[in-house]
């Protein structure tokens, strides 16, 4: 908001006011899946008077991309993004699948530790835990997972839209959740259009990249970027 953007930060369907409110009652989110997250973000992308530009972490990355490819934005920037499903050869965190089906996935300190936050040290891989961390949707870690597999319903991503805005896609070359490697493969698809696509590539970040001390290194990035392709408030 310094640089004059107006900014827009809109919640999961069903996610609550506060972190502690959502891990003691995720119940609001429990038959959340890829497809309905996406229609709800397509939903907000749609609202505003001008195309948003787009800026997703994670599972909000492989969304931002899909809206931009379908012209609902004007820019985008993909965060350390989960791969479409063909290239979905994630380590993934698996925490215990819950006894009822309708409870939520949680990860414990220990997992978030391994996956999560592994490029910051031990107390600060604790406090954002405590900070950040609430129950996943047990169906959407399922799509997420089974999105490689033969009949599986996927969320595809117009690489070859010839007429969309800049995409930056961001990775963290510690990352286990979403490697390096990983986002690399996507940015290589994007080499069919003449479209802006770019990479941008730091060491010793992990997937926490953008909650962790050195986020403002990715903020900073991100912003001059938008700048250097005439994107301003």
């Amino acid at each position: 908001m310094s640089r004059g953007f107006a900014v827009s930060a809109p919640r999961w369907p069903g996610e609550l006011d506060t972190v502690a409110a959502t891990r003691a009652d995720p119940s609001g989110w429990r038959d959340l899946g890829l497809a309905a997250l996406t229609a709800h973000y397509v939903r907000v992308a749609r609202s505003f008077d001008t195309p948003p530009v787009l800026i997703g972490h994670c599972v909000g990355g492989l969304i931002a991309q899909y809206l931009l490819g379908a012209d609902l934005a004007l820019a985008a920037v993909a965060l350390a993004p989960i791969p479409p499903g063909d290239l979905n050869r994630l380590v993934v965190a698996r925490p215990a699948v819950p006894e009822s089906p309708g409870e939520p996935a949680r990860l414990s300190p220990r997992e978030f530790r391994q996956f999560f936050a592994n490029a910051v040290d031990a107390g600060e891989a604790a406090a954002l835990f405590g900070r950040h961390v609430v129950p996943m949707p047990l169906r959407l870690l399922g799509d997420i997972g089974a999105r490689s597999e033969p009949g599986q319903t996927e969320l595809t991503v117009a690489t070859g839209n010839q007429d969309r805005g800049p995409l930056l896609l961001v990775s963290g070359q510690e990352d286990r959740l979403a490697p390096d490697t990983m986002t690399r493969a996507m940015y290589k698809r994007y080499g069919d259009s003449v479209a802006v696509s770019e990479l941008a590539q730091f060491a010793d970040r992990g997937h926490s990249l953008v909650i962790d001390s050195g986020w403002p290194e990715i903020a900073d990035h991100v912003l001059g970027w938008l700048t250097d392709h005439g994107i301003r408030a």
